[in-house]
């Protein structure tokens, strides 16, 4: 198999791996991202290789940062790449907005990550509505082949317009595998671009936004040319019964629906109307299979509609289709009773083995196990709000926690602290991570410091961006290329916005955290705790955790369960009334040692 890197040849590519050789074979000389799953893979390829391939990369501090990066790029006349995943561009959707109104001068595609049936994120929101909004031009590839090759088609419909182009991906996309052929890289593009100042197009201030909506406006019929002749969209198969589709549902509408003309988009804002409305004429039916929401059934209901079609339209509408979550095989029985389905194996039945729960879980010695253990402890009977974030620390919700009651976007945990504080007589504690924190994390914290909230903000900082794969954050610094810089100081950061109340600590220490915790408990203003410990699996990574083992005094144990009751480390395993360690999993952390109330527990090296 061809590397990534190599000017010909083919490989079983992850579909994030096919669009990083997309971008290279496009020559795309700028990218950026703050990364967030299913995307991250794309990051940590471009990490490696972006310097040889002649492209400048960058892990933003955020996804709007990210956007904006690639945007002044785009507009310097480079070809640029930002990516995210889905709720990312919530994030990023600010700048997205009015720079499909000024538009750039090179190419730039905006790569959102969806996730349906929210595999790892807060939400499975339908992104394909951010083009509708944005009126700008949207694609969609079905397969890992195809999320490669149709990056090409993508930046020439993007430099045509001189629009920034959304490209839509979903989870099985992005980490599906298949064999993907490499393609000629372009090296033409240019890699250093000049920025021409035009205010009427690039300073969006009332006077040229109206004009400049005129000319999107515009430029949205162009796109709908390109939608219409667009490779991307075409027809297979033959039958009375017509199926429209995108993205992976397509795959499984090909792989087990026969006897339908099948109607592929991948060119799917601005929708081809023309094409639809001819492939619509004269069917039998019509079923759009589409993930999520309704968004390409809704469309072509109104094209039926604008254009006298009688052809009952069957989908989500109908209840035919479901609107939450992926699709599978599964959902293609459905649709039985429209079109022919090919057989499929019937589920297995019910077992009767009960298999064990196995839930996601913090990680043997995760020092968030002891900075929770220690907030715990220190709480007591107060009545508390904890305010969590997105991270690995969301794990806090589980018990013996149970430290997570509000979460709902990164940097909203710290946010919604001050509102609490405001709104109840309950003792708000907001949890954010090192890499949330420089995301969305100082901004609340300033409001809260301004509005003078009563609020305890504990920063997990593990050294890490750790639940997206380890990537920089600027609490790490970042080695890259050319780019060599120090880390920037989390308590520095709090220092210097004037907070009161500031304690670095060891979550190893647990009796410490505990104690500074109480403190900053009884503060009356914004007290912060800094909970420092790096990532004991990044550690591992790079071959810096030091060989360390628990063991347990079974003459001293007293059977109290202590450990088990306030750290609940997976190397901890109950064995009847007794407790051991199991040497598999134990990085020998010592936080069970520093809670054990008769030190039965001891650390070896």
């Amino acid at each position: 198999m061809a590397d990534i890197l190599d000017e010909g040849g083919r490989g079983l590519l992850l579909g994030n791996e096919a669009i990083v050789r997309g971008l290279i074979e496009s020559g795309v000389r700028f990218a950026s991202t703050y990364p967030g799953t299913p995307s991250s893979e794309i990051g940590n390829i471009l990490e490696a290789i972006s310097e040889k391939a002649g492209m400048y990369f960058e892990f933003s501090s955020n996804e709007k940062v990210a956007l904006e990066v690639a945007a002044a790029a785009a507009s310097s006349g480079l070809r640029s790449f930002t990516f995210m995943k889905h709720v990312g561009l919530n994030v990023a959707a600010d700048p997205l907005m009015t720079l499909a109104y000024s538009g750039i001068t090179g190419g730039m595609l905006v790569l959102s990550a969806d996730d349906p049936s929210a595999h790892s994120s807060q939400n499975e929101q339908d992104n394909r509505y951010y083009s509708t909004l944005s009126l700008l031009p949207m694609m969609e590839p079905s397969t890992p082949a195809e999320a490669k090759d149709m990056i090409a088609e993508a930046y020439e419909a993007s430099e045509k317009l001189a629009l920034p182009l959304i490209y839509r991906t979903t989870t099985r996309v992005n980490h599906a595998r298949s064999i993907v052929d490499f393609k000629d890289i372009r090296r033409d593009t240019p890699s250093k671009g000049h920025f021409y100042k035009d205010d009427k197009k690039f300073v969006n201030v009332p006077a040229f936004a109206k004009i400049n909506r005129v000319r999107l406006l515009e430029l949205n019929k162009a796109a709908q040319g390109l939608s219409e002749n667009s490779p991307s969209n075409f027809v297979v198969g033959e039958g009375d019964v017509g199926i429209i589709t995108s993205g992976v549902s397509y795959t499984y509408v090909k792989e087990f629906v026969s006897g339908a003309s099948i109607l592929k988009l991948g060119f799917t804002n601005p929708l081809p109307e023309n094409k639809i409305a001819s492939f619509v004429r004269g069917k039998k039916c019509v079923i759009v299979a589409e993930e999520l929401d309704p968004f390409l059934e809704d469309q072509v209901l109104r094209i039926c509609a604008q254009n006298s079609i009688s052809v009952p339209v069957y989908g989500k509408r109908s209840g035919h289709l479901p609107r939450e979550w992926e699709y599978s095989p599964d959902t293609m029985r459905r649709l039985a009773g429209l079109v022919d389905v090919a057989d499929m194996p019937e589920p297995l039945p019910a077992s009767n083995v009960r298999l064990p729960s196995r839930p996601p879980t913090l990680c043997a010695g995760c020092p968030h196990r002891g900075m929770y253990a220690a907030v715990k402890k220190a709480v007591g009977g107060r009545d508390v709000i904890y305010c969590s974030d997105i991270g690995c620390y969301t794990l806090g919700v589980q018990p013996p926690f149970n430290e997570a009651d509000f979460i709902i976007c990164m940097g909203g945990g710290a946010g919604a602290a001050g509102g609490f504080d405001k709104s109840t007589d309950q003792r708000p504690i907001a949890f954010i991570g090192d890499s949330t924190f420089f995301h969305s994390g100082i901004a609340p914290l300033t409001s809260a410091l301004f509005n003078k909230h009563r609020i305890v903000m504990v920063i997990l900082d593990n050294r890490t961006t750790a639940m997206t794969g380890h990537q920089p954050n600027p609490g790490t610094g970042r080695h890259h290329g050319n780019i060599d810089t120090s880390p920037i100081d989390i308590e520095s950061v709090v220092k210097g916005l004037g907070i009161g109340f500031i304690r670095t600590i060891d979550p190893y220490d647990v009796k410490s955290a505990e104690a500074v915790t109480r403190e900053a408990l009884e503060y009356d203003g914004v007290a912060v705790v800094i909970s420092k410990c790096p990532c004991p699996l990044e550690l591992k990574k790079n071959k810096l955790l030091e060989p360390r083992l628990c063991a347990v005094d079974q003459d001293k144990c007293i059977k109290c369960h202590t450990c088990l009751k306030r750290i609940a480390c997976p190397a901890l395993v109950k064995d009847g009334k007794s407790v051991r360690i199991d040497p598999t999993q134990c990085i020998g952390c010592g936080m069970c040692a520093n809670v054990c109330p008769v030190h039965a527990i001891g650390v070896a090296s």
